[in-house]
């Protein structure tokens, strides 16, 4: 979500300073070419001013006009501005350089036609960067006895007044990009304010989906769908826990009352059995049977007690305590004839102990089962940067592609090895045991033939984890903001 909210609040930010910026950018040429048609017409005043005491009589005898001559020479010099006064018909009374016309068309026409009408230039065209060639035209008229009898004609070069203006611009520029990079930054901080109740949500969700049960969200603070989205969450998150735990209880219940009618059923078997001839087949049979329906009720009652238990982490010696398991199966693979070796390394991890050993049990307990004698089984402990695993590998006949994605379901046992003893519930013990301490367990084969079983935990504190990817010492997460 963040990566579509993002860009629509850039955008925007970004269309609202661009809005700002031209208007601005626009204003700002306009004020500077303002500027400078002032101080033209300031100057062409004077210059009027000047030409109302020249004498059309005798153009080239009269002294006012030899030194009205030479200001426009000098000012011509100076700032490089051609100007001069002209007559109605366009005839110059001075003018510098001396060779300079009132031109015939454009911009310069157009200013001294409006000014024998008696008006002074006012509105130009405006001048912008990108326009190398392009020059000013101002024009006053002068007027004596309350007629337009001249007109003073200034034509300058734009080089400076353009370089202002880029550089107006530039600097308009910059702080446009100085907001920009405000925007976008707070366009982060606005989005993960906005998306923070997202966030808490799916985190939580990620608890529940992974076991932790106890998550919630806490529903104090945030607008008021939020809160009723967190209070709908968290009665939906009880319902779901109060379903488990009921249907965790009659599994319990049921497991546990089942055992004394078993346990008094299997007594009178025995007794059976004394009447029978020694060696009968039905009732070893019957007997093998009742055995196996004993050990589906204690794995039952064992996975219902897995399941509800919370796990107590603790830093573990997780290679100690996988070369402990490994010395305590050794005999039993002994008797089979199998070869259990173990490459434990001291490294530790969070794990509750007991879990983490009843787990290993189930998985070493399963791979000597179907590991045929001469071949061997290996326990290795490999440490990475955020998890230890305890990787199992057997050289049994393994598991097809289709059986792996199911190894590990409750009561799932292959077809060819349904005259293995078991119950189908020792992975999953195991997965449960794991899961509630934030751990793990996966398959897959082993090279050239077998099962490869990873057991994981992980290597730091449960308060140390990603919210997102974990739990905070079964606090409620909040509030929705």
């Amino acid at each position: 979500m963040r990566t579509r909210l993002l860009p629509l609040l850039i955008v925007l930010m970004a269309g609202v300073l661009l809005a700002l910026g031209f208007p601005l950018a626009a204003s700002l040429a306009a004020s500077e070419q303002q500027r400078v048609v002032v101080d033209r017409l300031d100057d062409a005043a004077r210059f009027a001013a000047l030409a109302q005491f020249v004498s059309e009589s005798s153009p080239g005898t009269d002294e006012r006009q030899a030194t009205l001559g030479g200001e426009l020479a000098s000012y011509h010099d100076v700032y490089g501005i051609r100007a001069g006064i002209f007559y109605r018909d366009s005839g110059a009374m001075a003018a510098a350089p001396e060779d300079w016309v009132v031109p015939y068309e454009g911009e310069g026409r157009r200013a001294f036609n409006e000014s024998l009408l008696g008006r002074r230039s006012h509105d130009p065209p405006q001048v912008w960067p990108w326009q190398r060639d392009a020059r000013l035209s101002i024009a006053s008229p002068v007027v004596r006895d309350g007629d337009v009898v001249a007109v003073v004609v200034t034509d300058s070069p734009t080089g400076q007044l353009r370089s202002r203006i880029l550089r107006g611009w530039l600097l308009i520029f910059a702080g446009e990009a100085a907001a920009m990079l405000l925007a976008v930054g707070a366009a982060f901080r606005l989005t993960g304010w906005v998306l923070r109740p997202v966030r808490v949500l799916d985190a939580v969700t990620h608890d529940i989906a992974t076991g932790r049960m106890n998550s919630r969200v806490a529903a104090t603070g945030g607008p008021p769908e939020l809160r009723r989205l967190a209070r709908s969450f968290n009665e939906m998150a009880d319902n779901v826990e109060d379903a488990l735990e009921q249907q965790r209880a009659f599994v319990a219940d049921a497991s546990h009352q089942l055992r004394n009618p078993l346990a008094a059923l299997l007594l009178r078997i025995e007794l059976l059995a004394l009447e029978l001839p020694e060696g009968n087949e039905e009732i070893a049979s019957v007997r093998t049977e009742g055995k196996r329906l004993a050990q589906v009720l204690d794995d039952l009652l064992d996975l219902a007690l897995a399941e509800h238990a919370a796990a107590e982490l603790r830093l573990t010696d997780v290679g100690a305590l996988s070369a402990e398991r490994v010395a305590s199966w050794r005999p039993v693979a002994e008797d089979k004839g199998v070869t259990l070796t173990g490459e434990c390394g001291a490294v530790t991890a969070w794990a509750d102990p007991v879990a983490l050993s009843s787990a290993l049990d189930a998985v070493i307990d399963n791979a000597l089962k179907f590991t045929p004698a001469g071949e061997e089984v290996t326990v290795t402990v490999v440490p990475d940067r955020s998890t230890v695993a305890v990787v199992v590998a057997d050289q049994g006949p393994g598991l097809t592609d289709e059986e792996l994605g199911r190894v590990g379901d409750r009561f799932w046992r292959s077809g060819r090895h349904q005259n293995v003893k078991g119950s189908g519930l020792g992975l999953s013990i195991a997965r449960v045991l794991l899961t509630a301490g934030g751990g793990g367990v996966t398959f897959a084969p082993n090279e050239p033939h077998g099962l490869r079983v990873t057991v994981s935990v992980p290597r730091h504190a449960p308060a140390e984890r990603d919210p997102g990817q974990g739990f905070t010492e079964r606090q409620p997460y909040g509030p929705a903001e």
